[in-house]
């Protein structure tokens, strides 16, 4: 088997590691740069573990797109900030210590010469979508800590796995189709696609996602395993002939408007209008601009940090 391509949730892991990490990581000049280390450290760690050869970073150029609140405008609401004084809104709660590291950590990465990648118009979700969906060469893993993702498990045309941080890098799990399917229920030839639309059914208050209301994770792998898709369970809902319960088609019913318009929401884009800041994702084994990097790193005091991450790549 060739060696993977992996696809970073840079958002999901430098959020990660500015809330695990200890804040008392300071540069040189008294800058908070906890999650510069995290990140950084954890990027080695990937590296050692999955040996790959090729790697991007993907990017959340807009974590609230406006197709999303068009379709279900409650979705992520309850993250917008409150009105600024200048009027301004749907300004995401970034804290200040970890914006300026954000600066940083794509400073390094472009001094080292690591491939980062975004869509305007659409969420890292999605650029970790569509580059796992164009793959037809390499294995792939996506590593994140967001649970929507497991939606793009797969094996055809290459294997499309999802490292999930949900409790650290170091109690991550791997899932593939055989996983996703033991874990929620759901029928593990399309094991990717039924997790979102159980997704769809059950709701998500993290993203503002109402769900079929009466309609719980384990209802709604029950329905899939029945019925064995979204749109099959709606034909039975909408067929009195059918086995369905009176109830459930009640509620299904119910929800008709919320199940027509979550779909775009739910469902990662595999088509986004992707933007990758160079032509080769291929890992590189050493900085490209060594100089750049070192002067960064003395700078932000994360030395150990780029050296264990040149460790990393020095064992591929």
């Amino acid at each position: 088997m060739s060696a993977p391509v992996l696809l970073l949730d840079g958002a999901s892991m430098w959020f990660r590691s500015f809330f695990g990490v200890p804040s008392s990581i300071t540069a040189p000049d008294g800058r908070q740069v906890n999650a510069v280390r995290g990140f950084l450290d954890s990027v080695a760690t990937l590296i050692t573990r999955e040996r790959p050869s090729r790697l991007v970073v993907c990017l959340d150029l807009d974590w609230r797109p406006q197709f999303r609140v068009d379709a279900i405008p409650s979705y992520k609401a309850h993250r917008v900030a409150e009105e600024m004084p200048s009027g301004e809104t749907d300004l995401e709660e970034t804290p200040d210590e970890l914006s300026h590291q954000v600066d940083m950590i794509m400073e390094l990465l472009d001094a080292f010469g690591i491939t980062t990648a975004g869509a305007e118009g659409y969420e890292a979700d999605d650029v970790l979508g569509t580059l796992a969906t164009a793959e037809k060469r390499d294995p792939v893993v996506v590593v994140s800590g967001d649970r929507d993702l497991l939606q793009l498990v797969g094996d055809d045309p290459v294997a499309v796995r999802v490292l999930y941080l949900g409790r650290g890098l170091s109690n991550a799990t791997m899932f593939g189709p055989a996983e996703v399917a033991e874990k929620y229920g759901v029928p593990v030839h399309r094991a990717g696609t039924a997790y979102a639309e159980l997704a769809l059914l059950r709701g998500d208050p993290s993203d503002g996602l109402p769900g079929v209301p009466g309609v719980g994770e384990k209802t709604a792998a029950t329905l899939l395993a029945q019925y064995g898709s979204l749109d099959d369970i709606l034909t039975a809902a909408h067929d009195p002939k059918s086995k369905l319960s009176k109830a459930f088609r009640a509620k299904l019913l119910a929800a008709t408007d919320y199940i027509e318009a979550a779909g775009p929401v739910v469902l990662v884009a595999r088509d986004a209008p992707v933007t990758l800041s160079k032509a080769d994702d291929r890992l590189p084994l050493a900085a490209a601009d060594p100089a750049r990097v070192a002067d960064l790193a003395h700078a932000y005091g994360v030395s150990s940090s780029i050296g264990r991450l040149q460790k990393a790549l020095d064992g591929l």
